[in-house]
């Protein structure tokens, strides 16, 4: 009979799946896997415990043969234990370092091209506290009194002069014609577009100054790296500072 039973086709049960509105929280989880997460837990913490009381009740002066090969730090006098790591050979190192100054390089030219970038769209302040896409302020500007109430990018400083010239008497004529409340909201929409410009040169000029640092950074530790890749050849080319603090430099060869 039970051959039988075993015979007959059976339907496979599904087990719970995660409902759809926590199904953010990956698979459900069964019995069997808290057990496991429970019985894992409850053995590092037996062993954590066990850790804590053999060191609470470890004798610091008991002698053990580790003494005999551990280094101590002359300056904090702590131990110093060995990490597993290879001593590379100087050529290997040298080498290394090679790859890092080419890295450097790399590096170098993007900061570079991204300050070129920066500083030549940069926008320059005036005496005034407005801010001119070009360094230099215009005469005719400031005798019409008259800011830039648009940035306008030109391809010579003679056409930018005919051009600030033709605005400033454009200004004029208008302001003569046209009637006090047309003024001030001429004036308004005026101060807006300069804010507004000058918090465009703001951030410019901080994303400028970070870049520069930047720049300044990478520069220096190529220099750096370079050094020590002469210090390191077979036939240094330079001088330094060794272990003990003595100053050396090359021998020259007399002429």
């Amino acid at each position: 009979m039970s051959s039988m039973r075993n015979a007959l086709p059976r339907r496979n049960h599904a087990e719970r799946a995660q409902p759809t509105e926590r199904s953010k929280w990956g698979l459900l989880e069964k019995h069997k896997d808290y057990a496991l997460r429970a019985a894992d837990y409850r053995a590092k913490k037996a062993r954590l415990r066990t850790l804590r009381s053999k060191a609470a009740n470890r004798n610091p002066d008991e002698f053990y043969f580790g003494m005999m090969s551990a280094r101590m730090s002359a300056k904090e006098g702590v131990r110093l234990g060995d990490r597993g790591n290879k001593v590379l050979s100087q050529e290997t190192a040298r080498l290394l370092k090679t790859q890092d100054a080419g890295y450097l390089r790399l590096a170098g030219q993007k900061v570079r091209r991204e300050v070129e970038g920066l500083e030549g769209g940069f926008l320059f302040r005036t005496k005034e506290g407005r801010v001119d896409v070009c360094g230099e302020e215009d005469e005719e500007r400031e005798r019409g009194g008259v800011g830039w109430k648009k940035v306008v990018f030109v391809g010579s400083r003679e056409e930018q002069k005919l051009r600030a010239v033709g605005l400033v008497e454009s200004e004029k004529g208008r302001g003569q014609e046209g009637d006090e409340e047309e003024e001030e909201e001429e004036e308004r929409e005026e101060d807006r577009e300069q804010r507004k410009i000058t918090r465009a040169w703001e951030r410019r000029k901080s994303k400028l100054d970070a870049a520069r640092q930047r720049q300044k950074q990478v520069e220096a530790a190529e220099r750096e790296l370079e050094l020590q890749r002469a210090r390191m050849a077979k036939h240094p080319s330079v001088g330094g500072v060794n272990k003990w603090g003595v100053k050396w430099k090359v021998r020259e060869r007399k002429r």
